[in-house]
C-alpha cells in the first residue's frame, strides 16, 4: 500500500523558558494524548514531574535546546514554526489552518516568546482573549484545535 506524501504530517510542541516544571508535565501529558510527535524545551530544562503520570517523556522524543538559535537551526526540514503569542499581528486560532508539518512554540506566562522567536516564526497565532492563558492550557487548546480541524497541505 502506497502512502500519499501529502497526507503525511507531524507536529511537535514546546515551551521557551518555561516558568514552572508542573506546567511542562501537564503539557507533555496533553501532547501524548493529542498526538504530538515530539516535545521540547528551550532555555529552562525539564525535570520529571509527578503530574506527568503518563510518562510522556519516555513515550515520545524529548529535545532540549539551550538557546532559541540552537533550536531554530534544528527545526525539522519543511516544518513551519508556529508561535503562540498574544500580539496584534497574530492570527486568531479559530481562523487558523494548521499546516501538516508544524512545530508549535509557547512562551512562559510572565514573559511570552522572545522577540527573536516572534520574528522568526513562520506564523503567529493567538486566542481571542485579552489576558494570557496558562502555558499548559494554551498548548492543550492548540493541539485540540489541530485534532478537530485537521491540517492543510502547506
Amino acid at each position: 500500500m502506497q502512502v500519499d506524501n501529502l497526507e503525511q504530517g507531524y507536529f511537535g510542541i514546546g515551551i521557551q523558558n518555561g516558568k514552572t516544571p508542573e506546567n511542562l508535565g501537564v503539557l507533555w501529558r496533553s501532547a501524548q494524548n493529542l498526538g504530538a510527535s515530539f516535545i521540547f524545551t528551550i532555555g529552562n530544562r525539564y525535570h520529571k514531574q509527578a503530574c506527568d503520570t503518563h510518562k510522556a517523556v519516555g513515550a515520545m522524543p524529548y529535545f532540549h535546546y539551550d538557546t532559541f538559535e540552537d533550536f531554530y537551526k534544528h527545526l525539522p526540514k519543511s516544518a513551519l514554526l508556529i508561535g503562540v503569542e498574544l500580539t496584534e499581528s497574530a492570527e486568531l486560532l479559530q481562523d487558523f489552518k494548521h499546516p501538516r508539518r508544524a512545530v508549535y512554540l509557547l512562551g512562559a506566562e510572565d514573559h511570552g516568546l522572545s522577540n527573536e522567536a516572534i520574528e522568526k516564526s513562520h506564523k503567529l497565532i493567538k486566542f481571542q482573549s485579552t489576558l494570557s492563558l496558562n502555558v499548559a492550557v494554551a498548548g492543550s487548546i492548540v493541539m485540540y484545535d489541530r485534532s478537530v480541524k485537521g491540517t492543510e497541505i502547506y
